[in-house]
C-alpha cells in the first residue's frame, strides 16, 4: 500500500473515531469519561492524514520517481541477473511481479471495511446473554460515604449492591432506594436486575447482579429494563456462575422503563 493509500486509511479511521467520539455511539465502546481521549486521537489520526499527503505533495519528483523505481525493480527480482532467456525471464518477472503487488493493494484495502461497519452498525450493549454467563463482579468498595437526602434515593446497582452486601445495608436502612438495570435470569429462572460495569471499554464489562424479592412483576422477560422502588433486604444469595455475593432488594414498586442512554456503569 502506497502513501496514499495509507493517507486515505488514516483520514477514514480518524473520522470514525471522531464520528464515534462526537455522537452517543463511543458508549458501546468505552466508559463515558473516554470521551476526550477519543476526539482527541481521532484528531491526531487526520492531522497525520494531512501530513502524509502534503508531504507526499511537497516531496521532489525525482525522489517519487527512485522510489517508484526501486519498487519496480525490486517486483522483477533476479531475472535480470540471468544472461540466458534474458526476454524471456524479464517478461515473467514483470508479470509475475504486477500481479504480486496488485494483489496486494487489492488485499490492503480490506482494512477499511471495518470502518464501514463502524460507520453503519452499532453494536448492541452487553446485556442478559452475557451477564448469565458471568460472575457477579462485586468486589467491597474502599468505604461508604454519606447519601444524600430523598425520598425515594436514586443509586446505581453497583452503589446499591456494595451497600447491602458489604455495609450489611447499614446506610440503607429505613430509606427507599431506585435503582435501574435490565433483567437477566439464570438457569434456574431466578431473576436479577443487573448492570454491566466498565473499567475502561465493553471488552472488560462484567455484570453486577441485584436479586429481587417482593412485588416483583409476574412475568420478567431478559433484557427488560425496570426502574425498581423498594427497600434494603438483608437476604442475599451466591452466584452460580462464581459464587460471588448477590444481594436482593424488596421490590414495592416496578415499572418498565427505556434503556437509559448510557446502558454501562463505571465502578463506584
Amino acid at each position: 500500500m502506497n502513501r496514499q493509500a495509507q493517507a486515505v486509511v488514516l483520514f477514514l479511521v480518524g473520522g470514525a473515531v471522531l464520528r464515534a467520539g462526537s455522537t452517543d455511539l463511543y458508549l458501546r465502546y468505552v466508559k463515558a469519561g473516554l470521551r476526550p481521549l477519543l476526539l482527541a486521537a481521532g484528531a491526531v489520526l487526520i492531522v497525520a492524514a494531512v501530513a502524509t499527503v502534503w508531504y507526499e505533495i511537497r516531496r521532489p519528483r525525482g525522489e517519487q520517481h527512485d522510489a517508484h523505481e526501486d519498487s519496480h525493480d525490486h517486483d522483477h527480482g533476479p531475472d535480470h541477473d540471468h544472461g540466458h532467456g534474458h526476454g524471456h525471464g524479464h517478461g515473467h518477472g514483470h508479470n509475475h511481479g504486477h500481479g504480486h503487488a496488485h494483489r496486494e493493494s487489492w488485499i490492503s484495502w480490506l482494512l477499511v471495511l471495518p470502518l464501514f461497519a463502524l460507520i453503519l452498525v452499532a453494536p448492541p450493549a452487553l446485556g442478559s446473554y452475557s451477564a448469565v454467563r458471568t460472575g457477579t463482579a462485586l468486589q467491597a468498595p474502599w468505604g461508604f460515604p454519606t447519601l444524600p437526602s430523598g425520598d425515594p434515593l436514586k443509586l446505581s446497582v453497583d452503589d446499591y449492591a456494595g451497600r447491602a452486601a458489604f455495609d450489611h445495608g447499614r446506610s440503607l436502612k429505613g430509606r427507599k432506594v431506585t435503582i435501574t438495570g435490565f433483567i437477566a435470569l439464570d438457569r434456574s429462572g431466578a431473576p436479577y436486575l443487573t448492570r454491566m460495569i466498565l473499567s475502561c471499554c465493553a471488552a472488560d464489562a462484567q455484570p453486577i447482579k441485584v436479586g429481587l424479592t417482593g412485588r416483583t412483576p409476574p412475568v420478567l422477560q431478559p433484557d427488560t429494563w425496570l426502574e425498581i422502588t423498594g427497600t434494603y433486604s438483608g437476604r442475599r444469595t451466591k452466584d452460580p456462575v462464581n459464587n460471588g455475593v448477590i444481594p436482593f432488594i424488596d421490590v414495592s414498586r416496578a415499572t418498565p422503563v427505556p434503556a437509559p442512554r448510557d446502558q454501562y456503569e463505571s465502578p463506584e
